[in-house]
């Protein structure tokens, strides 16, 4: 990653200038080339000057890593995304409220644990958190709409260490931490911290914040950690079957369906929406950027992964961390990186070549259909039968099929136009398949009504005077 440094160098030390952030660290981690990393100004920690390992508190980035240990409990069958969290919880209040609900912020939780613990910075341990979940509101009702909650995270975060028989941070370590070797991220303060500010509006003072341990809502905003780390997360979260092709920390199909948005943030823009614990930015040209802010006193940071698009090399991921918790440059530049990254040094160009034919039973399948007066082509590429919209744009994936076991013309759809319904194909005593049905819907060769009828058989007009 050499050539286009200097575009990537100038984007931050732009935002630092700009946002006159003390401290910025920022990491581009790719699937093709070495990781990039580069840091400007001060740490404020005389013992620990900026640099590569100097470590910054991500905020509520932390919810992302919570997540994923809520979705490995899912798929352990610990928990059922759809249970009310007072299943796995002994709650005085709010027990109805679902782990999906909570994890997409669409439960109406209150945004913090009862008392102003941002008046005080002291914040409640585990049990106390619990324990007053009575004395904290649903200020809007289940479903209703997206209200961004600190408690709602919380809560998963100590349902799981519950399930685990540990604490939160041990469970992290163990089942994530460690497995993707994310070394340098931590929740306790480490001595390589740097110092937060609040950065004067008026002048260029620069007070630091004071060190907040968040207790018991430790799940939502607690870690630390360093820029290549989180972007390496990012990478995680854009592209997990590069990033962990083992299934180490969660299969990427579980991955995927985080990535799912199920609530915009905002009803008259839809600029961003919400899945199961990641944030979700569309880029346009079916481009999404995967990821979370975060913001704590004195620091601000964003880590997204890029989805989609030309150029991109896979396992993508960007971090940005400063040492403000005022400038919105943080949260811009991670985009504009990105951005960058796949305009400035595209994936290599992979050669095409030869593969071996489609089994036999598949080829009949191969050619252009129709269904509903709509024409489909079906292909077999990497392995797989496909099929798209014959006017589909070329960017749009197509829908992937897989035979069910012991029934090969019986397949599912596993992704892309119709997922998760059956394909069927019909075939005469030749073994031609001559009709296929997909969600029910025929296909056949060529373009019929759904009487059966050619299209080419219409009405006989007459031209009357």
């Amino acid at each position: 990653m050499s050539a286009p440094t200097p575009r990537y160098e100038r984007a931050a030390r732009r935002a630092q200038a700009d946002g006159r952030i003390p401290a910025l660290s920022v990491a581009l981690h790719r699937a093709d080339r070495e990781p990039w990393v580069f840091t400007v100004g001060d740490s404020g920690n005389p013992d620990h000057p900026l640099g590569p390992g100097t470590r910054f508190r991500i905020g509520s980035v932390t919810k992302t890593f919570t997540a994923v240990l809520v979705m490995q409990a899912r798929d352990e069958g610990l928990v059922d995304l759809d249970a009310p969290i007072g299943k796995y919880l002994d709650v005085p209040a709010h027990g109805d409220a679902t782990v999906r609900r909570l994890l997409s912020h669409t439960a109406g939780f209150q945004r913090e644990p009862y008392g102003d613990i941002w008046d005080t910075l002291i914040a409640p341990d585990a049990g106390r958190m619990l324990a007053e979940l009575d004395r904290a509101e649903r200020v809007l009702p289940n479903a209703r709409r997206f209200h961004y909650s600190n408690l709602g995270l919380a809560v998963l975060g100590q349902m799981v260490a519950g399930l685990r028989g540990g604490t939160w941070a041990e469970v992290l370590t163990e089942r994530v931490l460690t497995p993707l070797g994310l070394e340098h991220t931590t929740a306790g303060r480490p001595p390589e911290a740097a110092v937060g500010y609040l950065v004067d509006a008026y002048s260029d003072a620069a007070r630091p914040e004071p060190p907040v341990d968040v207790g018991g809502v430790a799940p939502a905003a607690q870690l630390w950690s360093t820029a290549a780390d989180m972007a390496k997360w990012a990478a995680f979260l854009a592209s997990p079957e590069i990033a962990d092709p083992d299934g180490r920390v969660l299969a990427a199909g579980t991955v995927d369906e985080m990535r799912w948005p199920l609530t915009t943030t905002d009803e008259s823009l839809w600029a961003a929406g919400f899945g199961l614990g990641l944030i979700l930015v569309p880029e346009g040209k079916r481009v999404m950027h995967v990821g979370h802010d975060g913001a704590m006193p004195g620091f601000l940071a964003g880590v997204y992964g890029r989805r989609g698009g030309d150029g991109n090399p896979g396992a993508l991921g960007c971090a940005v961390l400063g040492s403000s918790g005022t400038a919105g440059q943080t949260n811009e530049l991670v985009h504009e990186l990105l951005r960058l990254a796949a305009e400035l040094d595209p994936a290599e160009i992979r050669p095409w070549r030869a593969a071996p034919p489609a089994p036999p039973a598949y080829r009949p399948v191969l050619g252009r259909w129709w269904s509903e007066g709509m024409e489909f082509v079906f292909a077999w590429h990497d392995g797989r039968l496909q099929a798209r919209a014959a006017e589909a744009p070329a960017g749009r994936p197509p829908a992937i099929f897989e035979p069910l076991p012991d029934r090969p013309d019986v397949l599912r759809t596993v992704s892309g136009r119709e997922a998760g319904e059956l394909l069927r194909l019909t075939r005469d005593d030749s073994g031609a398949v001559v009709r296929m049905h997909w969600a029910t819907y025929r296909l056949t060769r060529l373009q019929e009504g759904f009487d059966g009828g050619p299209a080419s058989d219409g009405p006989e007009t007459t031209n009357r005077r």
